[in-house]
């Protein structure tokens, strides 16, 4: 097994915690609405804290179906956010899991920078392709530009 990381900061002139409770704890209710086109639905096993189980269905005739990860985190004091990717198409073959690490923290100019980490197991001598790591970030990112855009037209939302 070969364990890859790859870590992305991003800015966001909003505070850690509006951003982080519209991008991360409600995403499951925000995502859909804001990007149907990506991602079909969000369903939540449990009360979306440490042990739920989170499904992200995509919309038909995509690359993909669905995907399923365990939340292993959820910390709002900390803007923290930690789940691992288990099951569904976004792991193939010579994939064990994904994990993902997400922190949220104050910028001086009283916005936040987030920091992801997310981190591969491979199985075997797989390599992973450079194109479909940056693909899946910049669909990321895209999520999180919705999140900013909403939170922009919508000032008192998770104030």
């Amino acid at each position: 097994m070969a364990i890859t990381t790859f870590t992305e900061k991003n800015t966001s002139p909003f505070p850690p915690k509006r951003i982080f409770k519209a991008s991360i704890v409600d995403s499951h209710n925000l995502i859909p609405k804001f990007m149907p086109q990506a991602i079909k639905s969000i369903e939540v096993q449990g009360d979306g804290g440490a042990g739920s189980i989170k499904t992200i269905n995509f919309p038909d005739g995509g690359n993909f179906k669905s995907i399923k990860y365990r939340v292993d985190e959820l910390n709002e004091e900390t803007y923290t956010y930690k789940y691992t990717l288990v099951e569904g198409d976004g792991l193939v073959d010579n994939l064990e899991k994904i994990t993902y690490d997400v922190k949220f923290e104050q910028s001086a100019d009283g916005g936040s920078i987030s920091k992801v980490t997310s981190t591969y197991y491979t199985v075997g001598d797989f390599k992973l392709k450079e194109e479909e790591i940056k693909a899946g970030k910049e669909k990321v990112l895209a999520m999180f530009k919705a999140v900013e855009a909403y939170l922009l037209q919508n000032p008192e939302a998770y104030a």
